[in-house]
Order: C-alpha cells, then structure tokens, then sequence
C-alpha cells in the first residue's frame, strides 16, 4: 500500500512537471540562420503537438508549416515552429504568425557577423516524434551572453504552489477535526467488540473445559 501511494504520487508529480515544463515559456539565445516553408506529415498521435488546424484542414494528413532555424553560441541547433495558438491552449493568444516569420527572415545572420536574439517559445524538440517547439516571439539581444530572468514562470509556480500549499493545509485540518476523529472512534468500536467477542469465546472456553474436567 505504501509502495502504490508513492508510486501515484511520484506518477502525479511528474505528469504536472511536464505539463509546466511544455506551457510554459522558455528564452533561447539564438543567432538565426534561415526560415523556410516545409510539408509536414501529421501523425494522429501527435497531432496534439502541432496547432489545431482550422475546420477545412482537421482532416489533412500533411500541411505547410513555418519554421525557423536557429544556432546557440555554443553551436547546438534549434529549430522553431512558427504556428499560431489563437484562442486555445496554452494562452499566447498568437495571430501574428506572418509578421514573425517576417521578422525571423529579416533577423539572419552569418557567423562572421552574427546577430543574437532571445527566441521566446513553448514545447519540446523531439527528433523521433518530427515535433518542434512553437515560437511565440523573437527579440534582439546584446549579445550571447545575455541571461533572461524568466519572471512569468516564477510568478506562476509561486502561485500554483502556494494553491497546492494551501489546499493540502485545509486537507490536513479538516482531517484531524473531521476524519481522524471518526477514524478513532470507529477504531475503539473495533476494540471493544474484539474485547468482548474475547471474552465470550473465553467463557465458551472455560465451560467445555468443565465438561471435560467432568469426563
């Protein structure tokens, strides 16, 4: 029992790690090399990676996707799509799709020149799944060294975590005031009938052991 308690648990914790960890935004310091147009087959397990197509595409197995192709001062690649998120989720309320890919073609430049830009995005790169983060917005930067305090996400695991602070708070309260007491009640019930179903087998007992004294 202790073994599954901690194993959903465990499960629990780290499906909630990964949802924050794909919603919530991250900051890329990036030199941008080439954006391009490119057909992308979607799988139906993993079209949940991809934006939700209008109602005339739903259906589609492939489509033309907007990507943006990036390098890392430390020479790693990244590449972004480039999709919008409208009204659903996660909550970027992105429609400007055309104007940062125009801005993204506007940004390249070359390593004897480079330019460097924080690449603000959501999701996972995964090469085996063909799936890429989405890029929400592109700004320049100093240079590569620059560091992005990332003030959102703290903001917002403060809050959930104080939520779920509190929320396990009450839990523990209105279980030692409502619970554990009925618990130990139900618990001294249980006792006290083992006490007396004891005492009656012990009198049972003593009286077939007279008979057999008698014998």
């Amino acid at each position: 029992m202790v073994y599954f308690k901690w194993a959903f648990w465990g499960t629990f914790w780290l499906i909630v790690a990964a949802f924050f960890h794909y919603t919530l935004p991250q900051n890329d310091i990036v030199r941008i090399v080439n954006t391009e147009v490119e057909r992308q087959e979607l799988n139906d397990w993993t079209r949940m990676f991809w934006a939700t197509p209008d109602d005339q595409s739903v259906d589609l197995i492939n489509r033309d996707v907007q990507f943006i192709h990036a390098v890392t001062p430390e020479g790693d690649i990244r590449v972004y799509r480039n999709e919008d998120t409208g009204w659903g989720w996660p909550p970027y309320f992105k429609f400007d799709t055309s104007n940062l890919y125009a801005e993204a073609s506007d940004a390249v430049s070359t390593k004897a020149a480079p330019e460097w830009y924080a690449v603000k995005h959501y999701g996972w790169r995964n090469e085996f799944l063909s799936i890429f983060p989405n890029a929400v917005s592109i700004k320049p930067v100093a240079g590569p060294d620059v560091r992005i305090i990332p003030w959102l996400n703290i903001v917002i695991l403060t809050l959930f975590f104080a939520l779920v602070w509190a929320i396990w708070a009450r839990w523990r309260r209105f279980r030692r005031n409502r619970i554990d007491p009925v618990l130990e009640e139900l618990e001294d019930s249980y006792d006290a009938a083992s006490d007396s179903l004891a005492e009656k087998r012990g009198r049972i007992g003593r009286w077939l052991d007279s008979w057999k004294s008698k014998k």
